[in-house]
């Protein structure tokens, strides 16, 4: 035990906290992220298992002035956001889950992943607004950027379905917060990242939920005018809040390939709604019907975990043909010359929401703050292998995510903000929170006068 531990353990004991100090195996499970890139090897970990521990670790972290790491799912990309060299908090010990049929709400612990939550409500036939993706963490979904859903056409974003937060202040006071009980605080913490405290439950608005249709069709690169021609009809016509989908145009390992994910909200769709994805020849396909955790769970999200990477991203307001072949050919640019970085991936994903998706649920939150715009995010995904390509990777994600946005604006169809769970490490807070910056930095002046949290990671106010 270093120094630092034993001091930490002694200061706990002195303030009656119970306190659960990992083992070699918790240790590396503490510390494990989505991307290794992402990973950095903490002094030591805590697993709290009330908000009361919660308090009681902050409180000596902050007397101490402790670097700390706050880390759920760990599917934050960026290295410090959810890591450190310091004391990391895991808060895999909080993952409770209470549902209340009669007044359609379930309480969620923020150690929990998504994964959890949809299978432990699969046989009460309700869900939530949560994460496509497998793995994700609940908290920093919908604290760091809102969280986009495949049900966000028809109720919001994750963020918008927030009821309640009960929150560890950086003075240790545990709060309960709402759109009733400081409103302000509630509209910070939903999107404005980890700057405000430390969240420990929440409490989620609840939706039928029923089997559904979906999955993965993987296309090969010669197909790309037919299948762009497809996106384009779709996000012209579709008016229909139960779909969803994701088109990915990607290189793996050098081969270019098309990835659309296909989502629709009850077992069957209108037969003329996908027609034209599923009538194009493809290497593969599972779309079917099938449960809404299977369909999480089915995608191809998962397939570069344990690798490094990193996300960036631009919004832009409408999907259009020039923006589709440009977003091929920096694929096809970037493949052609990074193989020897020991590049394993690179994607650009499109994803259209319709416009009333944010006019639903609470929509005072911190991201976006224009609900006024269609905004349609893109990530851009970059996976490699080895250690030393780090930083060109890095710089490679920046100077793509820079050309696209120019030509967006060029096109007069760059949005307004920057999604910021896509968001690399040094995109600037104006280009995310725009007008809610102002409002975001004056609950931080007045919840954290003392930056307690500026001792954590993420995007700092």
């Amino acid at each position: 035990m270093s120094l630092k531990v034993f001091l930490l353990y002694w200061a706990a004991l002195a303030c009656h906290v119970s306190l659960v100090f990992a083992s070699v195996d918790d240790y590396d499970l503490d510390l494990a992220h989505f991307a290794i890139s992402a990973q950095e090897n903490a002094t030591c970990t805590v697993e709290p298992r009330s908000a009361k521990e919660v308090a009681g670790v902050l409180n000596i972290l902050g007397s101490r002035k402790t670097p700390f790491g706050i880390k759920g799912g760990g599917h934050n990309l960026n290295r410090g956001f959810s890591s450190t060299s310091g004391v990391l908090i895991s808060m895999t010990r909080l993952n409770s889950l209470k549902y209340d049929e009669k007044t359609s709400t379930v309480e969620v612990g923020t150690g929990m992943i998504w994964d959890d939550v949809y299978a432990q409500l699969q046989d009460k036939n309700v869900s939530v607004i949560g994460a496509r993706a497998t793995g994700v963490g609940v908290a920093g979904f919908i604290i760091a950027g809102g969280g986009y859903s495949y049900k966000t056409n028809q109720y919001g974003l994750a963020a918008d379905n927030v009821l309640a937060i009960e929150i560890v202040l950086p003075s240790g006071v545990i709060k309960n917060i709402s759109s009733k009980q400081d409103k302000d605080l509630f509209f910070a913490v939903r999107g404005g990242g980890n700057n405000f405290g430390i969240v420990t439950k929440m409490t989620l608005r609840v939706h039928p939920q029923t089997a559904v249709w979906g999955g993965t069709i993987i296309y090969p690169n010669t197909v790309f005018t037919t299948v762009s021609s497809a996106l384009l009809d779709y996000t012209a016509k579709n008016v229909d809040p139960k779909t969803g989908l994701q088109c990915t145009f990607a290189s793996l390992q050098g081969q270019g390939i098309i990835m659309v994910n296909l989502f629709y909200d009850a077992p069957s769709p209108p037969p003329e709604l996908f027609r034209s994805f599923l009538n194009i020849t493809s290497i593969s396909s599972d779309v079917k019907t099938r449960s809404y955790l299977s369909m999480i769970q089915s995608a191809n999200t998962d397939l570069t975990a344990g690798v490094r990477g990193i996300y960036n991203t631009i919004s832009h307001t409408e999907v259009t043909a020039p923006l589709l072949a440009a977003m091929q050919n920096e694929t096809n640019y970037y493949s052609a010359r990074l193989q020897s970085s020991g590049l394993l991936l690179n994607g650009y994903v499109v994803e259209p929401f319709l416009p009333e998706a944010y006019k639903k649920g609470d929509t005072d939150t911190a991201y976006p703050p224009n609900r006024a715009e269609n905004i349609h995010p893109m990530n851009i995904y970059y996976a490699w292998v080895n250690a030393g390509s780090d930083s060109s990777l890095f710089e490679v994600s920046r100077n793509t995510a820079a050309s696209l946005q120019q030509f967006a604006a060029n096109q007069g169809i760059l949005a307004s903000a920057k999604y910021p769970n896509y968001s690399i490490f040094n995109t600037d807070l104006k280009d995310m929170y725009g007008r809610n910056l102002k409002r975001l930095q004056e609950v931080k002046r007045r919840v954290d006068p003392k930056d307690i949290m500026g001792l954590t990671g993420g995007f700092k106010l």
